[in-house]
């Protein structure tokens, strides 16, 4: 009600003039018409996008003059300014003749993939310091399964971990060390070099790796073309639950023929305080820092080393049963192009990169540190790299062939000394234990594809693809119990064939249709096929991999269409999108309750089964998305986005893990000059359809969040952003936070879920020079 009085208020009090005047694009060199620009105006930070005719309409609303930034996919950006008393229409962009690395979503429905997302630059309007996995949370279709304020995943139409290929610029990966991934790959990378992200909503693209449930893409910020020199940006966050410090320098220089970028960030989170007033574990510090080095062989050719470090420090996890003593990553990629080729073959793109992960998780700062310690260092390390080619068939007619690699190893134990008996007694000698974690295991992953793409007209895109994927695992030092279960243990190989047919349709200027079907198929991944006894769920259980696990297979179907129209004076533009999609799910992988097994360590504890993982016979999933926004007055913008998921374990008659409710957002943001402000509500229902087998055995309560930020460019380049978040210091958790585990001297209920912070002063400045 308060959002719905504001903009009545809004209506009621501004009234304004519009003036409008139509412009088209066109290519210096060919004077030809570009279509699909995508058009900002970055005074009001809204963003329009020309049409298959080159044309967009800017409403003057009676100023003198707007700044716009055009921006589209193979030519140089144009600022400038538009005037409204000058006669000219007309704008000409550049040909890029030194593109930047190709990324996921280009702006162009001509060369975007099927059913994307693209958020806008997410190093502009910051407020507040944060996590990468914070960048997800006003993604429609988004969620953010918690262990602690460190250790976030994020979860998109109730898909998960390596159900989603999460990847940094285009194909890099690091995969984490921890079994209960205290270190998911969202944690080594700085956020403020986020610049956006970028999704394909399902399994319709074969070029980036094997696909299940989505391909997600964090795109590094990058120097933009044209802007030679040294530059750069400092920036200091605070938030006052928990005393968060965020500190933040980009150096760049930049020349024709080479760039240099380079980032160092610092962050210190405390402990932060629910909505009722009860001190949450939570608190950690981490040091990046990373070096980017580009060179332009000539004006189509470019090799680019990217080089990064993270290392996190006394990381406390609320939902898990040990904390983080430290966690240190290493990041190497290595990237070269060459585009605008002669002949057939017009484009190459070549990757390889590697990852290191080296963690160390203990109990030393819990409850049961008496009774016996635990130390687990454990350790991962990822391969990989791509190679591509462009060829074009025919004048409207793409093909894409290529081969990939992802090579994952993990190795790491548990050492335990038990120091009290069964009793509570303690022991003259205390017992030490060592315990496997990964087994000495890796999982290679070799794959080959084509996917072509062809312009039927021009508005009409048809894309086809093709993958196959060679999948190699082995656990090379296994425990005995664990030969027992499979005796005939070795290396084994898989062989998966992934595909998809899509269509895109401008219907007209303002409305786009989408029609895909992609079949995804995903090998269980190493915690699925080897983990021995260790808790890595949801619940108390111990869970045991199963190495014969068949491959998941994911048959998604899906419709889109959105739209836009321009209206009159007060209310300038309103737009829509919906999405509806239907999966059907073959071998899908969840943990069972094994009865024929017995507990391994504290074999009297309950519960006594542990789980193994096992391949279902019947699932599904089904849902939607849709979203509503408004311009109005010029400088005010409503949106509002809906999405639900319903996920059934038909073999169990329940739902899959992990399945969010019903949520809902509404916001309402102001942009005018050097001040904008805006609101967020977020509505979050009740979650009544529960994976008791995963533990979920208790309904999510519904809450709402209110939260305001605004922000203001003091001088020219210093801007200062400011945030309260959870107005109401509401009390609530979401379905997909963990529960509590292993806190009794913090007092917290192991039947509780973690609750989220409570109300949030946050402050961010930011100079760029």
């Amino acid at each position: 009600m308060k959002l719905i009085s504001f903009i009545l208020l809004v209506f009621a009090f501004l009234q304004v003039n519009a003036q409008e005047k139509e412009y088209q694009i066109f290519n210096q060199e060919t004077n030809q018409i570009i279509a699909n620009s995508v058009i900002y105006l970055t005074q009001s930070n809204q963003q329009i996008e020309s049409g298959l005719d080159g044309k967009f309409t800017i409403d003057f609303n009676n100023k003198k003059q707007i700044k716009i930034h055009v921006i589209s996919l193979g030519y140089e950006s144009l600022h400038t300014t538009l005037k409204a008393n000058d006669s000219d229409k007309t704008l000409f962009l550049i040909p890029l003749e030194n593109q930047l690395p190709e990324v996921l979503i280009s702006g162009s429905i001509f060369k975007d993939p099927v059913m994307n997302i693209t958020t806008p630059d997410l190093t502009e309007k910051v407020t507040q310091p944060k996590n990468v996995t914070d960048l997800f949370k006003n993604i429609n279709g988004f969620g953010l399964i918690k262990r602690g304020n460190y250790a976030i995943d994020p979860s998109f139409r109730a898909a998960q971990y390596e159900q989603l290929n999460i990847q940094y610029d285009n194909g890099t990966k690091v995969m984490h060390a921890c079994p209960n991934r205290m270190d998911p790959i969202t944690t080594h990378v700085i956020p403020e070099d986020i610049s956006k992200i970028e999704v394909i909503r399902g399994p319709y693209s074969m070029r980036y790796g094997a696909s299940f449930g989505g391909i997600i893409n964090m795109v590094s910020k990058q120097p933009e073309l044209g802007d030679y020199g040294f530059s750069g940006n400092v920036s200091s966050g605070y938030e006052t639950n928990g005393n968060a410090l965020v500190n933040m320098l980009r150096l760049q220089f930049a020349k024709e023929k080479f760039d240099v970028v380079g980032m160092y960030g610092y962050r210190d989170f405390g402990n932060y305080e629910d909505g009722a007033n009860r001190e949450i574990p939570s608190s950690f510090r981490s040091i990046d820092y990373s070096l980017r080095l580009g060179y332009n062989f000539s004006t189509n050719e470019r090799l680019q080393l990217h080089w990064r470090q993270s290392f996190g420090r006394d990381v406390l996890h609320a939902s898990l049963p040990m904390d983080s003593d430290f966690d240190d990553s290493s990041i190497i990629s290595i990237d070269y192009y060459k585009k605008q080729m002669q002949g057939k073959l017009k484009g190459i793109q070549a990757k390889v990169y590697f990852s290191y992960v080296d963690h160390l998780m203990s109990n030393t700062r819990r409850s049961n540190f008496a009774a016996a310690e635990a130390f687990t260092p454990v350790e991962a390390t990822t391969a990989g790299g791509r190679f591509e080619l462009e060829w074009e068939l025919a004048e409207k007619w793409n093909l894409f062939t290529g081969t990939d690699a992802l090579l994952i190893s993990r190795d790491g134990v548990r050492n335990r000394l038990v120091k009290l008996n069964m009793m509570g007694v303690p022991l003259e000698n205390p017992m030490a234990f060592t315990d496997k974690i990964w087994q000495d295991s890796y999982i290679n992953d070799y794959g080959v594809f084509a996917q072509s793409k062809y312009q039927i007209n021009n508005s009409t895109i048809l894309n086809a693809g093709i993958r196959y994927d060679l999948v190699q695992s082995e656990s090379r030092d296994p425990e005995t119990d664990f030969t027992e279960y499979y005796p005939n243990l070795s290396q084994r190989s898989e062989h998966n064939f992934s595909g998809s047919i899509s269509a895109k349709k401008m219907l007209n200027n303002n409305h786009q249709l989408e029609l895909a079907y992609g079949r995804g198929v995903r090998s269980a991944n190493m915690i699925e096929r080897f983990i021995n006894h260790f808790q890595v769920g949801q619940d108390p259980f111990e869970y045991i991999g199963n190495p014969n696990l068949d491959a998941e297979i994911n048959n998604q179907f899906e419709i889109a269409y959105k739209g836009k129209k321009k209206l009159g004076k007060n209310i300038n533009t309103i737009n829509w999108s919906a999405a509806v999609y239907y999966s059907y799910f073959e071998n899908y992988i969840v943990a069972l309750i094994d009865e024929t097994k017995t507990r391994k360590f504290m074999p009297n504890q309950e519960p006594i089964h542990p789980k193994v993982f096992r391949n279902l016979n019947e699932a599904y999933k089904t849902g939607f998305e849709a979203g509503f926004g408004i311009q109005f007055l010029n400088n005010f913008n409503f949106n509002a986005d809906l999405a639900y998921v319903y996920a059934r374990n038909q073999d169990l008659n329940e739902s899959l893990p992990l399945t969010p409710p019903l949520r809902t957002s509404f916001s309402l943001q102001y942009s005018k000059g050097k001040f904008w402000a805006g609101t967020d509500l977020r509505l979050v229902s009740e979650q009544s359809d529960l994976a008791s087998s995963f533990g979920e055995n208790k309904n999510t309560p519904a809450y709402e969040l209110l939260d305001f930020r605004l922000g203001y460019e003091i001088v020219s380049n210093l801007n200062l952003g400011a945030a309260v978040l959870n107005i109401f210091n509401k009390q609530y958790y979401d379905h997909l936070n963990f529960a509590f585990r292993n806190q009794a001297d913090a007092g917290l209920n192991g039947m509780e879920r973690l609750t989220d912070p409570g109300r949030n002063f946050t402050f961010f400045i930011k100079y760029g020079f």
